[in-house]
């Protein structure tokens, strides 16, 4: 597994633990592992093009000049990539954040269909047999 399967495959699994919280009512650690999988993707896709950042802040900005900005990817994965990051903070930080299911619905979805578009790019981007 390369590093960009491995980053995805990381995101997959963050989406799945996402549902468990928010199946749970911890729509706060939902939050959190629904940004951090939309940051994996982010990360996997900026580093197929050879570039590494060691900040969010860094990450976020980067994946809005070289995938939204550019139309290569649809600009709401940046909003949401934003979004994400915002209700983390909030989830993380706040002793009572107010985040609702709604919030993680959307969220979740956003971050489902980040990944699959991520695959779809890798698929042909890289390589055809990259895994779905």
């Amino acid at each position: 597994m390369n590093d960009f399967d491995a980053l995805l495959s990381k995101a997959e699994r963050f989406i799945r633990s996402a549902q468990i919280l928010a199946d749970d009512g911890d729509f706060d650690s939902a939050a959190s592992r629904l940004y951090y999988a939309m940051f994996f993707v982010a990360e996997a896709l900026l580093a197929a093009r050879g570039k590494f950042f060691s900040s969010h802040s860094a990450v976020i900005s980067a994946f809005g000049q070289q995938f939204a900005k550019t139309r290569e990817m649809d600009p709401r994965f940046h909003r949401a990539l934003l979004t994400g990051f915002s209700q983390r903070q909030i989830g993380d930080y706040a002793v009572s954040s107010g985040l609702s299911r709604a919030d993680i619905e959307s969220l979740m979805e956003e971050a489902v269909s980040f990944l699959a578009a991520a695959r779809s790019w890798f698929r042909e981007h890289t390589n055809p047999d990259f895994p779905q």
